[in-house]
């Protein structure tokens, strides 16, 4: 008796703790069909990634045409890795705006869940200002030159209005692509109503249930009366199979 009692909570809270684990996964879009498999939340992200970096990349492109006619002594290897190295960084840690977004949608209820979004706008600058500097470093050296810094904070603060507009657009971008697969999901179908069966008997009319006839020989047997009729009189008539 004691033995059963002390293995019930065992039982249960050794699936509790999967199941909670499972449940943060399919919120944050990463549950098993992460992989590709009946997720939408997997498909939103793909939407969104491929969409960013297009549009990001686009602007590094325009980024690098403006670097070239504004300091034309520089080659233009110099703005590919300035620009190179953003979009890369950009792209890295773009999963930083996604999951603070399946945490925090626009809808999310209780409304202060929306603050999550401010440390998730500064951890996601701080890792592009972090990331694209360690790039252009390493690409400098590469090429045998020093790539100059500056003073890093003050730079990370200019970076930062850029990015949290950026994120903001991301954030925006996720809504709409929501918004857009929910358009497409088709709609469900309407239940079906059972199907009847019209057996007519001179001026009356009895419409029956197709589950409810047991059997078709001389007559029609049914599970709640019994109608004999022969098959000839049967055929003579249209049979009727109708949806209410």
């Amino acid at each position: 008796m004691s033995s059963s009692h002390s293995d019930a909570p065992a039982t249960k809270g050794s699936g509790a703790g999967p199941r909670r684990i499972g449940d943060v996964w399919q919120r944050l879009g990463l549950n098993g069909g992460f992989s590709g498999t009946d997720s939408r939340s997997w498909q939103g992200f793909r939407y969104a990634y491929l969409m960013a970096a297009l549009i990001v990349g686009v602007i590094n492109t325009l980024n690098v045409m403006s670097d070239t006619h504004d300091w034309p002594h520089v080659s233009l290897v110099e703005p590919l890795i300035w620009e190179g190295s953003s979009w890369l960084t950009v792209m890295a840690f773009f999963w930083i705006v996604w999951l603070a977004w399946r945490v925090a949608p626009f809808d999310v209820r209780p409304r202060w869940w929306l603050l999550i979004h401010i440390p998730a706008a500064l951890l996601f600058s701080l890792a592009h200002v972090s990331g694209f500097v360690a790039l252009r470093i390493l690409a400098y050296r590469m090429l045998g030159a020093h790539y100059h810094v500056g003073h890093f904070w003050s730079g990370f603060l200019y970076e930062l209005r850029k990015d949290g507009f950026s994120y903001v657009m991301f954030l925006a971008g996720f809504a709409l692509i929501r918004h857009l697969l929910r358009q497409l999901r088709p709609a469900p179908a309407l239940a079906s109503s059972p199907a009847t069966f019209d057996i007519r008997d001179g001026a009356k009319l009895t419409r029956v249930l197709l589950a409810d006839i047991l059997a078709v020989s001389s007559g029609i047997y049914l599970d709640r009366f019994l109608r004999r009729q022969s098959l000839n009189s049967l055929t003579a008539f249209p049979r009727k199979i109708a949806s209410s």
